[in-house]
């Protein structure tokens, strides 16, 4: 997964797209990993290396994925790719192309202004054509500035494009009735944070003295998926090191996630930790890959790791994925998304913390 760097994307500019205002939209359709690039043939031949620097990054899995695939097609074909979920429309100001002709018709004069001065490249709209679809207009000056930017502001593209199917992988999981509220409930209720329990897992551990929950799904199957939450209460800034949290994550796994021949799962490669926004907080995310002791299986997890100032209580929130013959990109961003629903009862309103306790008391 990509790192979510603690950024935001700074641009408000005018489009006078023809959008579906007033109008029910349908959902927004495809793969979450494509994005359609509309760009004339000759542009994208020299755009191309760049943006696939930028989108289609490689992460392990172990095995190599791409964080996104990025398919061309020429403009003509747009308007029959309207409701696809991810779609750029990239190409310089001063090209005589078809792509910048459609771009300098949509923009307002403020943003063609804006955009000769340097002050910005992109422009996002969501939901212009479809609910949950992300469009995001690349240009510059000329081909030059326009591959330069790219470059340079990649972090906030991947970040804008990873957020938009973050919403939408979030509606599907939670669409319909599909979390326990009696669950969520109980974790509110017995340890003063929830989070939410997709209808297919169950809360498989709980230990208030070793401050540790359990949460998974996919016993014994093809493809396994992990969360726990730990916490240390008394703790202060010093745990939000990469060294602390690979030997406190080590410690956890090493005590509850130990296999029936007494192998145990650890973290074996470290790809990464980054400072992230996390619901808020000042986090650590921490991304690599899990492998038991015995090697007989492996994957890649998840990890954030953040400070309550107001309790002084450390929390790590882990999600992990076991899938050997599957990719797993998408699982691994399904847990991610999961963990992201954690709230302290500190956090949540009061008639939500009612709400909840009465769901774990009807049990």
């Amino acid at each position: 997964m990509i790192k979510r760097l603690f950024v935001a994307v700074l641009l408000t500019a005018s489009i006078v797209f023809l959008s579906s205002c007033g109008m029910t939209q349908k959902k927004a359709r495809g793969s979450e990993t494509e994005i359609l690039v509309v760009a004339d043939s000759a542009e994208f031949a020299i755009l191309e290396t760049a943006l696939s620097q930028v989108f289609e990054k490689e992460i392990m899995t172990p095995q190599p994925e791409t964080l996104f695939t990025l398919k061309r097609i020429p403009l003509e074909q747009l308007n029959s790719k309207k409701l696809t979920k991810n779609i750029i429309i990239a190409a310089p100001l001063n090209s005589n192309s078809s792509t910048a002709d459609y771009i300098k018709n949509v923009l307002d004069d403020n943003a063609k202004t804006e955009i000769k001065k340097g002050n910005q490249i992109n422009i996002n709209q969501n939901d212009l054509w479809a609910k949950g679809q992300l469009v995001m207009i690349l240009t510059a000056p000329t081909m030059e500035d326009l591959e330069f930017q790219i470059l340079r502001q990649g972090d906030n593209f991947i970040y804008a494009f990873q957020r938009a199917s973050d919403a939408r992988v979030k509606d599907l999981m939670y669409e319909t009735d599909y979390t326990q509220e009696d669950q969520m409930g109980r974790l509110l209720k017995d340890f003063g944070w929830t989070m939410a329990v997709p209808i297919e897992f169950r809360i498989a551990k709980t230990s208030k003295e070793d401050g540790f929950v359990w949460i998974r799904r996919g016993l014994n199957t093809e493809i396994e998926r992990w969360v726990f939450v730990h916490w240390i209460k008394n703790a202060d800034s010093r745990y939000l090191n990469a060294d602390s949290i690979i030997a406190i994550r080590n410690r956890v796994t090493k005590e509850h996630y130990t296999t029936t021949d007494s192998a145990w799962v650890t973290l074996t490669e470290f790809t990464g930790t980054s400072e992230v926004n996390f619901n808020g907080r000042f986090a650590l995310l921490t991304q690599g890959l899990w492998v038991t002791t015995d090697k007989y299986s492996g994957g890649p997890l998840i990890n954030y790791t953040f400070l309550d100032e107001k309790t002084k209580t450390l929390y790590m929130l882990d999600g992990s994925v076991f899938a050997p013959r599957y990719k797993k990109r998408s699982l691994i961003q399904q847990m991610d998304v999961l963990l992201q629903t954690f709230k302290t009862q500190g956090e949540m309103k009061d008639e939500d913390v009612k709400h909840y306790l009465e769901k774990a008391d009807q049990k």
